[in-house]
């Protein structure tokens, strides 16, 4: 038997307003049951794992050691400009990929 991925789990100062940014970014919703100590995002469609947000006291303080892909559905130029205006920022590019970072400062990138 294997494991799977349940949750992805982001520590952050203000979990309601990180889970609404990813909720945004990836098409799906603040779970209704969500509170400042713990608020959650399910997959649109059921596709992929729930991520968690939790409260932590201390701010993030180096590069993430993993991070998430997103791969954009139309051009990246366009799906850039609708991150940012949800609250992400560009923080850097790699050939295509563009690299972005949630409100919070957690890094992510956006490619074709």
């Amino acid at each position: 038997m294997v494991a799977f991925v349940k949750s992805v789990t982001f520590d952050s100062a203000d979990p309601m307003r990180l889970a609404a940014f990813w909720a945004a970014a990836l098409g799906s919703d603040v779970d209704a049951d969500s509170t400042p100590r713990r608020a959650w995002v399910e997959p649109a469609g059921w596709g992929g794992p729930t991520l968690w947000f939790q409260p932590v006291p201390e701010p993030k303080t180096a590069k993430n050691r993993q991070h998430f892909d997103l791969r954009a559905v139309g051009p990246v130029a366009d799906e850039v400009a609708r991150l940012e205006a949800l609250g992400a920022s560009v923080i850097g590019r790699d050939g295509d990929v563009v690299v972005m970072a949630d409100p919070e400062g957690n890094e992510f990138c956006v490619e074709s």
